[in-house]
């Protein structure tokens, strides 16, 4: 069971990425899916989630608005749509599954992590 994401790179402030999450080993279509981010120095902290079926989301207050979580069941993959970035949003981004349908907020709603992809967003 793995989870791969992708997406990251160098972007200037105001600019945009989406970031991808690819699901192999198993089906997570029946999964609450999530992402999170850890900058230099600080805590692992969440970032958004998804329900198995798309139809609720959540976000932290810190991305609320230009930020979107989606999901792709059929292709066993979820992205963050990030856009207006900031350079507060520069960090390694993680992506997780594993909770049961719905939404997972915390860290140990997951059991199941990828290996993170760098997003770095330039003043």
């Amino acid at each position: 069971v793995q989870l791969q994401a992708s997406g990251g790179g160098l972007v200037q402030a105001g600019g945009s990425l989406r970031l991808s999450c690819a699901a192999s080993g198993r089906t997570f279509s029946r999964d609450g899916m999530g992402w999170f981010r850890q900058a230099p120095g600080k805590e692992r902290e969440f970032v958004a989630t998804i329900s198995w079926s798309g139809g609720r989301t959540d976000y932290a207050n810190s991305v609320k608005g230009r930020f979107t979580i989606s999901r792709d069941n059929a292709k066993n993959t979820v992205y963050l749509r990030m856009n207006s970035l900031k350079p507060e949003d520069t960090a390694v981004y993680y992506c997780a599954g594993g909770v049961d349908s719905g939404l997972g907020l915390t860290a140990r709603d997951y059991n199941v992590w990828g290996q993170g992809t760098l997003v770095t967003v330039s003043s």
